[in-house]
């Protein structure tokens, strides 16, 4: 089964070697027909600290490194 792969912005890169990837989705509302805007928030193995707060990356899913630590980050977009 191929791994999911995200795209999100960096929103915090204080911890040693992670990264918080905030991913945002949006979709019709079912009733109202309205388009929404919904977010999450992944911890990301970022083994060279390389990804700045602002960074447009993209993630994808792995064996869980940590408790909280199940995506893996892949390459930085433009």
């Amino acid at each position: 089964m191929p791994k999911r792969i995200l795209q999100g912005t960096v929103v915090s890169d204080k911890m040693d070697k992670t990264v918080v990837v905030l991913v945002e989705r949006r979709f019709t509302h079912p009733l109202f027909k309205k388009t929404v805007r919904r977010s999450k928030r992944y911890q990301a193995h970022d083994a060279e600290n390389a990804h700045k707060v602002g960074d447009i990356v993209r993630i994808q899913e792995c064996a869980p490194i940590s408790r909280s630590k199940r995506w893996t980050v892949v390459e930085t977009s433009a």
